[in-house]
C-alpha cells in the first residue's frame, strides 16, 4: 500500500480575496506622502526644500528693506532678467548630472551673441538663419569637448577652462575693432525679449492647461502603478495638487498682469525647463544621465553607452549656453566684447548648484536652474533697489553658493551613513 503523496502548500493565490496578493493596493494619501517625505529628509534627500526656503527668506528680507521689491513691476523685470542666465544654467545642470563641468558656458554664450550679430546685422542674413548657425557652432563645440574627454581622457575641467579662454578670443576676433554691434530695435528678436507679453486670457488659459496636464499625468502614472500592484497616489491627492498649482500660478499671473504681465521670453524659459524635466524623469536617456553621474563604472557594466551620454550632455550644455547668449543679446539689443563675460559664467554654474544640483553628479532636476537663477536674480534686484555696490552682490551670492554646496555635502554624507545603517 502506497502512502498518499505529500501535499505542498501552494501559497497564497492572487485571486484569493483574503490573500495579500489578492488585495488591491491602498491608495497613497497625504499622510503616506508626508511619511515618505519625512523618511527622505532623514536620509539626506533634501530635494528643493532648501532653495525654496532660501528664496522665501530672501524675498521677505528684501521686501522689509525696500517695499518696492515685491511690486508687480519689479517682479516682471526680475523674471525677464532671469531668463538668459537661467537657460545657460539648464545646460550646466546637464553636465553636472553626469559628473562633469563646463567652465566655458559664458564664453560660448558671448560667442553665440557675436555670431548672431555679425551674420544678422553685418552680413544681412535672416535672423532665424543667424541663430541656427550660432546654435550649430555651439553644438559642434560641445561635441569637440566630448571627443577630447572620451578619446584622450582629458578632464572636463581642463578642457572647458581652455575653451573659456580660447572662445573668448574668438568672440573678440569676430566682433573686430568696433567691438560692439547693435541689433535693430524693430527686429523680432529684440521685441520678443523686451516687448512681447502674453495677453491675460492666454496666460490664464496656460495656467489652467498646466493644472489639467498635471492631474492627467499624475492619474496616468497612478493607474500604471496600481496595475503593477504598487501603492499609488489617490485621486483626491492628485486633485488637490492640481488645484494648488492652479491657485498659485493663477495668483502669480494676476499679480504680474497688474504691470505688463508675463513675458513671452519667460514662458519660453519655462517651456525649456519642462521639456528637460520630461527628458530627465520620463525617458531612458534621462535615467542614463543619472546612472552615469551616480556611478560611471556601474552604468557601463549595466549596458549604458557612457560615451554617448557624455557627448549628449556636453552638446546640450553648449547649445543652451548659446541660446542664453542669443537671448541676452536680444534683451540688450546689442552684442559686444563684454557679452558672456563678467559674472555670467559663474552665475550660471552657481544657479545650478544653488538650485540643488549636486557637484558630485547623479542628483538634480531641471527646476534647479529655475529656482537657482531666481535666487541669484532676487539678490541682484534687491541690492540694486537698495543702491548698494555690486561688491555686496558678489559677497552675498558667494555666501549663498557656499551654503548650498555645504548642504549638498552634508546631505550626501547623511545619505551614505543612512544607507549603511
Amino acid at each position: 500500500m502506497t502512502e498518499p503523496a505529500a501535499v505542498t502548500n501552494p501559497g497564497p493565490r492572487p485571486d484569493d480575496p483574503l490573500s495579500p496578493l489578492g488585495q488591491k493596493p491602498r491608495p497613497a494619501g497625504a499622510r503616506d506622502r508626508l511619511r515618505a517625505a519625512s523618511g527622505r529628509l532623514r536620509g539626506g534627500d533634501l530635494g528643493l526644500l532648501p532653495v525654496l526656503a532660501g528664496l522665501v527668506v530672501i524675498w521677505v528680507v528684501m521686501q522689509i528693506l525696500d517695499p518696492l521689491f515685491l511690486s508687480s513691476a519689479n517682479l516682471t523685470n526680475l523674471a525677464l532678467e532671469s531668463v538668459p542666465v537661467g537657460v545657460i544654467a539648464l545646460g550646466v545642470v546637464c553636465v553636472l548630472l553626469v559628473g562633469q563641468i563646463d567652465l566655458s558656458v559664458g564664453s560660448i554664450s558671448g560667442l553665440g551673441a557675436a555670431v548672431l550679430a555679425v551674420l544678422f546685422v553685418d552680413r544681412g542674413l535672416p535672423a532665424w538663419l543667424a541663430v541656427a548657425v550660432a546654435l550649430a557652432l555651439a553644438g559642434l563645440i560641445g561635441w569637440l569637448y566630448a571627443q577630447v574627454h572620451n578619446r584622450i581622457g582629458v578632464p572636463s575641467f581642463v578642457i572647458t577652462l581652455g575653451g573659456l579662454l580660447g572662445f573668448l578670443g574668438v568672440q573678440l576676433w569676430i566682433l573686430g575693432p568696433k567691438g560692439s554691434i547693435n541689433l535693430p530695435f524693430d527686429s523680432g528678436l529684440v521685441t520678443f525679449a523686451q516687448l512681447h507679453f502674453l495677453p491675460p486670457w492666454l496666460a490664464y488659459t496656460l495656467v489652467a492647461a498646466g493644472a489639467v496636464v498635471l492631474y492627467a499625468t499624475g492619474a496616468a502614472r497612478a493607474s500604471e502603478r496600481r496595475r503593477a500592484g504598487l501603492a499609488a497616489a489617490s485621486r483626491r491627492l492628485l486633485a488637490g495638487r492640481s488645484l494648488a498649482l492652479l491657485a498659485g500660478l493663477g495668483a502669480a499671473v494676476w499679480y504680474l498682469n497688474r504691470d505688463r504681465g508675463v513675458g513671452w521670453m519667460f514662458v519660453f524659459f519655462l517651456a525649456l525647463v519642462l521639456a528637460l524635466h520630461y527628458v530627465l524623469s520620463r525617458t531612458a536617456f534621462g535615467k542614463s544621465m543619472y546612472a552615469v553621474g551616480g556611478n560611471l563604472e556601474a552604468a557601463r557594466r549595466a549596458g549604458v553607452n557612457v560615451k554617448a551620454v557624455l557627448t549628449t550632455a556636453f552638446v546640450l550644455c553648449a547649445t543652451l549656453a548659446c541660446v542664453g547668449g542669443v537671448l541676452s543679446a536680444a534683451r540688450l539689443a546689442a552684442a559686444n566684447q563684454s557679452s558672456g563675460g563678467g559674472d555670467v559664467n559663474l552665475n550660471a554654474i552657481a544657479a545650478a548648484v544653488i538650485g540643488g544640483t549636486s557637484l558630485f553628479g547623479g542628483r538634480g532636476t531641471a527646476f534647479a536652474a529655475l529656482l537657482g537663477v531666481l535666487v541669484i536674480q532676487s539678490i541682484s534686484s534687491g541690492l540694486t533697489l537698495l543702491n548698494l555696490d555690486s561688491a555686496y552682490r558678489f559677497m552675498v551670492t558667494g555666501g549663498v553658493l557656499l551654503l548650498a554646496v555645504s548642504l549638498d555635502a552634508v546631505a550626501r554624507r547623511s545619505r551614505v551613513s543612512h544607507g549603511r545603517a
